[in-house]
């Protein structure tokens, strides 16, 4: 272990067989691998800050595949487990515009079925930030209490936990998304949800302000909503009235796939080293403009040094 700071990313990264097409229409599938967690880990990694991935796969073929490809994007592979069940996977359909439509394959999967106990010797021991997601809470009952374990662990021990709801209908319902929100809130240093599909699901509002307060009702310390075009809005720490930061546009947009996951792991790249600030708000921004002109969620990950100038330009 070194003196780096160190990004922990718990979740499931998951096979993608993915379509230029829609799923009702598609006949051919590319595979690669991706998933919340992976994507995350990766834009870590590409912001230049060390991502540790901490899950469970299979010991097929497939899964070996996929730690191979998280270590060549330099994401660490040591926290993640492997057993008898099959890795998760999905199916996503993808059009031009950014639309997208996803069906889930990863009922029974390896990661839900990870317990407490498997964050033994995993990077949740030293890492400075933790980064979860509401994925992971509602794969499965073991998974959600070792995302729970692994946030406690974080936070009383001092390091930052970056929580994204990423609220999935066919994953959970509403109510039960706001269970595990409502659970994590005590150890969240910063969630980040976004308006409307998150806040309108979790604390039934579109208007970002008014998550914002909600979700700080729940005893989440700090909030920052993600608006799409719109930009993102950051609750002030000293309680003053929510600040603005504009979107950085997208210079091209091939797939939206893993948007959302790569400003949040740019994000808590930047935490590991500095404190929120609008300035690391705006290279989130870029980050997730720029891996908008790739197909996957993986299929651009820019540089710290082309995201910087980027969000130079914007500012």
């Amino acid at each position: 272990m070194t003196d780096e700071p160190v990004v922990a990313v718990l979740g499931e990264p998951l096979l993608e067989l993915s379509s230029d097409e829609s799923l009702d229409r598609a006949t051919g599938f590319a595979l690669s691998f991706s998933g919340d967690a992976l994507n995350a880990a990766a834009a870590v990694a590409a912001a230049g800050v060390r991502a540790e991935l901490v899950s469970r796969v299979g010991e097929d073929e497939m899964a070996a595949r996929l730690l191979a490809y998280a270590r060549e994007l330099g994401v660490g592979t040591d926290g993640v487990r492997r057993g008898p069940e099959p890795t998760g996977a999905y199916l996503v359909g993808a059009d031009p515009d950014g639309r997208r439509d996803f069906v889930y394959l990863r009922s029974g999967s390896a990661a839900a079925a990870m317990r407490p106990d498997d964050l033994a010797g995993t990077a949740t021991e030293y890492a400075a930030v933790l980064v979860t997601s509401g994925i992971a809470m509602a794969s499965s009952s073991t998974m959600g209490a070792t995302v729970l374990a692994a946030a406690r662990q974080v936070h009383d021990r001092g390091g930052l936990v970056v929580h994204d709801p990423n609220f999935r209908r066919r994953l959970s319902t509403p109510e039960e998304a706001r269970e595990n929100l409502a659970a994590l809130a005590p150890y969240l240093s910063l969630v980040v949800p976004s308006a409307p599909a998150d806040t309108s699901a979790l604390v039934d509002t579109a208007d970002a302000a008014t998550a914002i307060e909600r979700m700080r009702g729940l005893g989440c310390r700090r909030v920052l909503v993600t608006c799409g075009s719109e930009g993102a809005l950051m609750s002030d720490p000293d309680d003053g009235p929510p600040r603005h930061v504009p979107a950085v546009p997208a210079q091209e947009v091939v797939d939206s796939t893993g948007a959302g996951d790569v400003f949040l792991g740019t994000l808590a790249a930047g935490l590991a080293r500095s404190p929120l600030d609008e300035d690391l708000i705006r290279r989130a921004h870029a980050a997730a403009a720029l891996s908008l002109g790739a197909r996957g969620g993986t299929g651009r990950l820019a540089g710290y040094d082309d995201v910087e100038a980027l969000a130079r330009r914007q500012a």
